[in-house]
């Protein structure tokens, strides 16, 4: 917009209270600073395709815009921050917003897990990184979802579904043993699961305070 005398630079020339945010593929700077924005080509740059899907499928972009929310969301809190620091101190403020950017900094257990490890994150489906079981389950007219996210709910889940044999198994005492034994854990729990109809089993776990939901 410079060229039409409507950058950041020249409107906060003529107003220092004014708030500019400019949303942008990848900012003002920088190799692809020129280049248009589109939200699946971000999901594939940032790496969300790569952690979308199944580890035996292809690369999968998230059902909805990711990059174009989760950028307008930031683009809206930032917003808001400078004209609560305009109201404090009467001066604007010039926001650069990227869906690149955005998308990046959403990546949370992913990201987080390769920061602190090393290791390159992989698909997991509809898995957890980091907790188990915390995924997609069979049951005998259709599907569940099982969130799990400690080792008493773990425990009330194997007394629902007759898996008592996995409660008291040491490799699946803890979240820890859990995730390091996914592999077995997962399809023990999916043949068991199946066993019942969906609204049954709802039932069955809601009663027993264990985080449940269909599909």
């Amino acid at each position: 917009l410079a060229k039409y005398g409507l950058d950041a630079a020249s409107l906060r020339g003529e107003n220092p209270r004014l708030v500019y945010c400019s949303v942008t593929g990848f900012g003002q700077t920088g190799p692809y600073a020129p280049l248009a924005g589109y939200d699946f080509m971000i999901q594939g740059m940032a790496g969300v395709m790569d952690l979308t899907g199944f580890p035996d499928g292809p690369p999968m972009k998230a059902g909805y815009a990711t990059a174009d929310i989760y950028c307008g969301l930031y683009a809206a809190i930032g917003i808001l921050a400078a004209l609560r620091r305009r109201d404090a101190t009467g001066e604007g403020a010039t926001l650069d917003m990227a869906l690149m950017d955005s998308q990046v900094a959403v990546l949370g257990y992913q990201a987080i897990n390769y920061f602190v490890s090393g290791v390159v994150p992989t698909r997991l489906g509809n898995g957890h990184p980091n907790i188990v079981p915390y995924d997609v389950f069979p049951v005998a007219d259709g599907s569940i979802i099982l969130a799990i996210g400690n080792d008493r709910q773990f425990a009330r889940l194997c007394e629902a579904v007759g898996a008592e044999e996995l409660r008291d198994d040491p490799d699946y005492g803890t979240n820890q043993g859990r995730v390091r034994n996914r592999a077995v854990l997962v399809p023990e729990l999916g043949r068991r699961t199946i066993r019942f109809r969906r609204d049954d089993l709802l039932e069955t776990l809601g009663k027993l305070k264990v985080p449940a939901g269909p599909v």
